[in-house]
């Protein structure tokens, strides 16, 4: 991969995490702007429309790249990791440092849940509660490991004022799996499988060109993205749960600020570089609500990082649908013991033991669902608590799911760069590049 930014060559423009930060802040300010306009109005109007074409374009070319990329990538690095002789280590590491995270972060969510007392605080109307569309379930992640197909592709169509309307949408967990087994079969075959892992390697090259000319466009991406989020969802919904908004984000800011810092300085990796490569993955997580969105650049960055491109090529996509410190340990936790506050109910020490099972073990349920919608209705459906107590959340989700979803990908790009530390992979060189 190149060894500099795609804007790096045009000397008069700022630093590409200057550029981002700049879109975010006029993102802000135009979103601001246009919320205290009439929305009929044709400038409003037309400043709306514009801002939510343009962040669904970004989006939407982010989740494109996905599925090629992730299954091109897999391929090839399975058969690089035969190479390794630590290539067992560097998976069991890495499933023990996304369980030992998830349970830290558990502990902070059941902590905070505990001593803020959210539920017991909220100004929302009880009639709001109602059922979830989509609830969570053991069985639900057990069938979602079968590829339906072997890009783990999808199709639903829905029916609205005479009109057909068709989305295709992809289960990233499915399509490790299909990638996996094609890479292992590959191994197997040995010499005569060469010219396919050839061209695996090749295509997925030009899928790499591909996303440098794409991550050039996120600072036009960030300002699109951050208007559009502000102008739809503002911040009016959290003065009635704002106990339980604030409990969430102290919680989600406690583990990005507090304890993956301390993580890198045990590891002996530098936390303000790490946020400084980091960063733009960040962003983009926090704007776009998606790691599975984000995961192209969550890959680069990773990279940048030191980490290895096989391995990072297998670590990233896993993580992306397993490693959600934010969706699947702190937001349940916290959300769990809420639904309980308000509706009376007393949790008991087995109670939060179950809290801290599921979100260590089940996080990888979300693969392909839901996200922290049905992450929470399993916990809240394993612990028999009401699964109406989602409907009094859901007003302020969005806003927290920014939240969540940038802790997600912060913990996508941690866990593969501390093995890579912790079994010598890791190239320091790579630290010092601006990509």
């Amino acid at each position: 991969m190149s060894s500099q930014n795609p804007t790096s060559r045009r000397r008069w423009l700022p630093g590409f995490g200057i550029q981002v930060l700049l879109g975010m802040i006029i993102g802000l300010s135009a979103g601001l702007i246009v919320r205290q306009l009439d929305p009929a109005g044709p400038f409003a109007s037309g400043a709306i429309a514009t801002f939510h074409t343009v962040a669904q374009i970004f989006v939407q070319l982010l989740r494109t790249l996905v599925p090629p990329l992730v299954f091109t990538a897999i391929v090839a690095s399975v058969a690089a990791l035969r190479g390794l002789d630590n290539a067992v280590r560097l998976v069991v590491h890495t499933l023990g440092w996304f369980a030992l995270t998830a349970l830290i972060a558990v502990s902070i969510g059941i902590t905070l849940g505990v001593l803020i007392q959210p539920g017991l605080h909220a100004g929302i109307d009880p009639r709001a509660a109602q059922t979830p569309a989509s609830v969570g379930g053991w069985l639900d992640f057990l069938k979602g490991l079968v590829p339906a197909n072997y890009l783990g592709l999808s199709a639903a169509t829905k029916i609205e004022g005479g009109a057909a309307t068709t989305s295709v949408s992809f289960n990233v967990l499915q399509v490790i799996i299909a990638a996996v087994a094609v890479g292992a079969g590959a191994v197997r075959v040995g010499e005569k499988a060469e010219p396919f892992l050839t061209f695996m390697t090749s295509a997925n090259l030009v899928l790499r060109q591909l996303l440098r000319w794409l991550i050039a466009l996120t600072p036009l991406g960030s300002a699109a993205l951050i208007a559009d989020a502000v102008i739809n969802y503002g911040w009016d919904a959290l003065s009635a749960l704002g106990a339980f908004a604030g409990a969430v984000y102290l919680g989600l800011a406690l583990v990005l600020f507090g304890v993956y810092p301390a993580l890198l300085l045990l590891n002996r990796i530098s936390p303000l570089r790490f946020f400084a490569v980091a960063w733009p993955a960040i962003q983009i997580g926090f704007l776009s609500r998606s790691s599975v969105g984000t995961m192209p650049v969550t890959e680069e960055v990773t990279e940048r990082m030191g980490v290895p491109r096989s391995y990072a090529a297998f670590a990233v996509p896993l993580g992306s649908t397993t490693k959600m410190d934010g969706c699947a340990a702190i937001y349940p936790a916290i959300s769990a013991i809420f639904v309980a506050q308000f509706y009376g109910l007393v949790l008991h020490p087995s109670d939060y033991a179950l809290i801290v099972f599921v979100s260590v073990i089940g996080s990888a349920a979300t693969a392909g669902l839901t996200g922290a919608v049905v992450m929470l209705t399993l916990t809240l459906s394993t612990l028999g608590l009401p699964l109406e107590g989602v409907g009094l959340l859901l007003a302020i989700d969005p806003i927290l799911d920014m939240g969540r979803t940038a802790v997600n990908v912060a913990g996508q790009v941690l866990v593969p760069t501390i093995v890579s530390q912790r079994l010598g992979l890791r190239d320091d060189i790579l630290m010092g590049v601006t990509r």
